[in-house]
């Protein structure tokens, strides 16, 4: 299957590191996570990437022309706008998507298991399905009562819901409910599809951290270093 990386945004939350650079060639560990996320992809077999890139995408084209990679790996960059949002960067790439494809964005990294998706996806036979995680701990949890602190203990993930984690397996149909450049992904298409009962969930509770500040960029290098991207459930 293809492969569908949204690299195009401003990453304007780690405006540190994206005032030189897009936010998908922040070095983690020594490499760019985009490059790390194209690993995790080719692990599974998946060797042909389509990039959509946007803001300062002439540094990404820099990067994949003076990098060696595999023979078999092919990579299209293709410019998908500056202010284009997620939708509208998918909704460019129409042509190029005639099967079945995956897709993720440029700033998360993950341990799951792309084969169990995609047998999901085909199990379900919907449009679309998305991989839910359990969002990273962060705070500590306090209960109070008349002001005296009866209980804190450090917050668990299952206290949370699940949200987002990219990863997604799309059929190309999807494309057709997205409307135009300023369409969000997460927005209007998400909702029809809902509606339409054409979108599904595949639950992973293993390693995932995506990075959209200076901190989740800490967090996610720790995590790397202790190697828990490696670990599997």
């Amino acid at each position: 299957m293809k492969v569908v990386i949204l690299a195009g945004g401003m990453g304007t939350r780690i405006s540190e590191y994206t005032k030189t650079m897009p936010k998908p060639m922040i070095k983690i560990c020594g490499k760019p996570i985009i490059h790390r996320i194209i690993d995790h992809y080719v692990n599974f077999g998946h060797k042909e990437f389509i990039i959509a890139i946007g803001y300062k995408g002439n540094l990404i084209k820099k990067y994949f022309s003076e990098i060696k990679l595999r023979k078999d790996i092919k990579i299209k960059l293709i410019d998908t706008g500056l202010k284009t949002m997620t939708g509208g960067r998918l909704k460019r790439l129409k042509k190029h998507l005639n099967e079945t494809f995956l897709m993720t964005y440029g700033d998360g990294l993950s341990n799951i298991n792309l084969s169990k998706l995609i047998n999901f996806h085909k199990v379900k036979k919907k449009l679309f399905t998305l991989t839910a995680v359990r969002p990273p701990a962060r705070f500590g949890v306090v209960k109070i009562q008349n002001d005296y602190v009866k209980i804190f203990r450090e917050k668990n993930s299952l206290d949370e819901g699940w949200i987002n984690g990219g990863f997604f397996v799309i059929e190309p149909e999807f494309i057709k409910l997205i409307k135009n450049d300023k369409t969000f992904l997460e927005g209007e298409p998400f909702e029809k599809i809902t509606k339409k009962k054409q979108f599904v969930a595949f639950k992973h509770k293993g390693f995932w951290q995506c990075m959209d500040t200076t901190r989740d960029k800490e967090i996610l290098e720790k995590k790397i270093r202790h190697k828990e991207h490696l670990e599997k459930k």
